[in-house]
């Protein structure tokens, strides 16, 4: 039920991390990939067709749609995020407005457009990456952690109104996974060493262990699965 053969995906931020893992399991499972990067093309997951995208750039989004209106997206995954860590109170506006464009409205308009093309047909499958800090604030990330508080209710939103027409939108929601959007907390000893007391796995998590319940909501497997913000976090969530 997880055979995804005769499918397209289109995973955004697939050059490395999270995204590159979701898209090369996609492609494993027999879905033809595209993956969006702002330079994929310099070195592309095995088996995936890249495509440049600057997702903080809402005509290159429009035109990125464009470009694909004759494609059929069957899966579409909404990865790509950016973080800016800094006290709430030195959190520049710059900051919280690049941060909203990659992580929240860049989804919005991808699903939004995909989306009704799905509805359209009566099929197709959005999942999107949320975070364990869409349940929490975090520290010293405001406009991620809203972000992703956002990004949850968005996939609820969406899926509240297009359930009813064979178009699956879920999330899942990783708990601390060893990228580079982590890489600062992973080099400090003192930080680390908090977060991973309030993880019962007690480590790291690995991007092919997010990438593969995204291949189980984009499969059959997941048809009555709607709305669900899947947290994928180690036990985190349930400490």
């Amino acid at each position: 039920m997880t055979d995804l053969s005769g499918q397209t995906a289109l995973v955004t931020g697939a050059s490395r991390g999270i995204g590159a893992a979701i898209a090369t399991a996609l492609s494993r499972a027999g879905a033809e990939v595209i993956g969006l990067g702002t330079r994929i093309e310099d070195a592309p997951p095995p088996g995936i067709t890249p495509l440049n995208c600057d997702l903080s750039d809402r005509d290159r989004i429009a035109a990125l749609i464009a470009d694909l209106k004759d494609r059929r997206i069957d899966i579409l995954v909404n990865n790509a995020g950016i973080i800016r860590r800094a006290p709430v109170a030195e959190h520049s506006t710059e900051d919280w407005d690049a941060v909203m464009a990659v992580n929240l409205d860049a989804p919005f308009l991808l699903s939004r457009a995909f989306g009704a093309e799905m509805v359209a047909r009566g099929s197709g499958k959005i999942i999107n990456v949320a975070s364990v800090l869409s349940f929490q604030g975090g520290r010293f990330v405001p406009g991620y952690a809203a972000s992703k508080a956002a990004i949850a209710n968005l996939t609820r939103s969406f899926a509240n109104e297009w359930a009813a027409h064979g178009v699956n939108v879920n999330a899942i929601a990783p708990g601390y996974v060893a990228t580079d959007n982590t890489a600062a907390l992973q080099a400090d000893p003192e930080r680390e060493a908090q977060l991973m007391a309030r993880v019962p796995l007690g480590r790291w998590l690995r991007p092919e262990e997010i990438a593969a319940p995204v291949v189980f909501l984009a499969s059959d497997a997941a048809s009555a699965i709607h709305g669900t913000v899947l947290a994928v976090d180690g036990g985190w969530g349930g400490f």
